[in-house]
């Protein structure tokens, strides 16, 4: 714009403040905007609308003021703030069947999984900012950030049809206490189970690790079906342990998955998919090209992964690195060196051993590497016209906290069949 010139542009205007008078944060503030555009010209825009249409105004505005009068039109101007918003790889769907919100959204696993299957998302949160980064490029959409604060449940807009959420486990203190909803206070899940009692979505869909079933010699599990049961009055099947390797992906991932319906919806039974596709192997999912040498391990490195494996043995554990075959399935990838560590593979098309970071020894040449970022995203499902914008440790951590899309998919999908998918709260009819 304006000839190469360079524009400053100030960060916060008028609208920016909140009504005690503090500044909204600028991650906030484009969560605000970016959910206003793209709800713009739908019920679920409501929310966001008097204090998006001020932000906006204020960086218009600032733009103006910055920017010489004859270098480029309003109209430009106007589309250049926000055109970045729209071109992304997964926009929000036109005249969408169902409406939906993504809680704890990380990278946004469960969005691709219910966009793919018709649905428009009106709500997103995510706390960490890396993946909120990693959401933006790819849906032009900032998450609004802490979930269990009362700013930013006020945005969540009314009458969405699923509530989706990978919510963290957390400990529940029922010493001497009656189960029941206030004892979820003071963890994640009490913010789900509060938005599902003011919302009141036509079905929700929560996934967790399977160890949530057995966490705390199962008072947990007992007290979250008490509240979605009993108090928040669902009907809600027993959960069930699904594994992703089952619907078309090399991994082994057992996740526990609880779903729910509000009881005028009248479901009274609920069957979990059956497997789609048992037979994907590393192979299909391996990088079509040589990778970078640094994914390849050091000898020293290779040493010491040795000895660490040949001292559990000794022990009689099992633990230590694991080597990935081609024709074999991935174990689960978890944050953490050890998720990597127990998902090496042999790659032997690497030619030049120049390092290209920092190491200890030199290039191993077995052919020994690390699974790239591209290779995790594959293993939990995402199209390769994801965008992996951070760094390899962020995009590891990302992928490895993510939801497995197709097993996702594949549930949601009985899901929506279940539920009630009148005109009257489709968006395709339900404009201002």
């Amino acid at each position: 714009m304006c000839s190469g010139h360079r524009v400053s542009m100030r960060m916060y205007g008028p609208h920016s403040l909140n009504e005690d008078g503090t500044i909204i944060p600028f991650e906030e503030q484009m969560a605000i905007v970016s959910h206003y555009l793209h709800n713009h010209g739908y019920k679920s825009a409501k929310p966001y609308e008097n204090k998006a249409e001020g932000l906006i105004e204020d960086i218009y505005n600032i733009h103006q003021k910055n920017v010489e009068t004859n270098c480029v039109s309003d109209a430009s101007i106007q589309y250049s703030l926000f055109s970045d918003l729209f071109s992304v790889p997964f926009l929000p769907i036109d005249n969408p069947n169902f409406t939906f919100i993504d809680l704890f959204a990380g990278i946004g696993g469960f969005r691709i999984a219910m966009q793919n299957l018709g649905g428009k998302c009106v709500f997103s949160s995510e706390w960490d900012t890396q993946a909120q980064k990693t959401y933006l490029l790819n849906y032009g959409e900032v998450p609004f950030g802490d979930i269990t604060k009362e700013t930013t449940k006020a945005f969540i807009p009314d009458e969405f049809d699923v509530l989706c959420a990978g919510f963290p486990c957390q400990a529940f203190s029922l010493a001497g206490k009656r189960l029941g909803f206030e004892e979820t206070r003071g963890t994640l899940f009490f913010d789900v189970a509060e938005i599902i009692r003011r919302k009141r979505p036509k079905a929700f869909f929560l996934e967790n690790v399977k160890g949530l079933l057995i966490h705390d010699k199962g008072k947990t599990i007992q007290t979250i079906l008490k509240v979605l049961r009993e108090d928040l009055d669902y009907y809600v099947p027993d959960p069930q342990i699904v594994n992703a390797m089952n619907f078309g992906v090399p991994q082994h991932r057992e996740r526990v998955y609880i779903v729910g319906f509000r009881k005028d919806q009248n479901v009274n039974e609920f069957t979990y998919p059956s497997p789609t596709d048992k037979t994907k192997t590393f192979a299909d999912i391996k990088e079509e090209h040589t990778v970078s040498a640094k994914y390849y391990l050091s000898t020293q490195y290779v040493k010491t992964l040795v000895a660490h494996k040949e001292r559990h043995a000794a022990k009689g554990n099992g633990f230590g690195y694991e080597i990935i075959p081609d024709d074999g399935v991935a174990n689960a990838i978890v944050v953490g060196g050890m998720g990597r560590e127990r998902n090496l593979v042999i790659d032997t098309r690497l030619e030049d051993f120049t390092p290209v970071t920092n190491i200890k020894g030199e290039v191993n040449r077995k052919g020994l590497r690390r699974m790239t970022p591209r290779e995790w995203a594959r293993l939990q499902g995402f199209p390769d016209n994801f965008i992996i914008g951070v760094a390899d440790a962020s995009a590891y951590k990302q992928f490895g906290n993510s939801v497995a899309i197709p097993a996702i998919q594949a549930t949601a999908e009985e899901i929506i069949k279940r539920i009630n998918l009148s005109k009257s709260i489709q968006y395709g009819t339900n404009r201002k």
